[in-house]
């Protein structure tokens, strides 16, 4: 049985989609049945439609790998709250396990950061703890990003879950000292293991490298 993983980001932005989209064109290409599970996704689908796209499934159904969309464009607590669609947790775990018992692997690609709200008590963070998978973290290479990856990690830690990896994601087109120093800094002060770095706009990742 092949291990699923939660992907989650140090921030709105860094590139969780784009990361889960790259290994899962990989991972198809090598034959392996697998699916990207997006639980929560607010003001576009466009993150859902990337995934079916990356798994060459054009006729997937969207709700199945995105069941809860929100079309308000704000944190999930709030656009839930507007549009009067509740987000809850059983709703969150029963869409993963439907894809999980369908398909030989899965990656869960989080919302916003480890500790987005999406209901009154209830994060991402809440979320990833009840489906206990190990954790790729996604750190923007960027000046900065030592401390928050340093922070995420021990947050991720604190939940009991494991921190698989960490993967850099270079948004910008420019690069600096701090972008080449921030993977042996990084591995450094969490002690995780750095998997993979993504220059701008690479699409593809060698998932047996990162995934084992």
């Amino acid at each position: 049985m092949m291990q699923n993983y939660f992907i989650a980001g140090t921030d709105s932005g860094v590139g969780k989609t784009s990361v889960t989209c790259a290994l899962l064109r990989d991972l198809c290409a090598r034959g392996i049945d697998a699916m990207g599970y997006k639980p929560v996704a607010c003001g576009e689908r466009t993150e859902a439609r990337d995934i079916r796209t990356a798994t060459g499934q054009s006729t997937y159904k969207l709700e199945l790998i995105n069941p809860v969309y929100l079309r308000t464009m704000a944190e999930p607590v709030m656009a839930a709250e507007l549009e009067r669609k509740p987000i809850a947790l059983p709703e969150l775990l029963q869409g993963y396990e439907a894809l999980a018992s369908a398909h030989q692997m899965v990656l869960v690609d989080g919302c916003g950061g480890w500790e987005t709200p999406l209901a009154s008590g209830l994060s991402m963070a809440d979320l990833a703890a009840s489906l206990g998978l190990p954790v790729l973290l996604v750190v923007n290479n960027r000046p900065g990003a030592a401390s928050l990856a340093s922070l995420t990690v021990r947050a991720i830690r604190e939940r009991g879950l494991t921190v698989a990896g960490i993967i850099l994601n270079h948004i910008g087109e420019e690069w600096s000292t701090t972008s080449v120093t921030n993977g042996h800094v990084i591995a450094e002060l969490t002690g995780a293991p750095v998997l993979a770095e993504l220059i701008h706009g690479q699409d593809y990742m060698d998932s047996e490298a990162v995934l084992g």
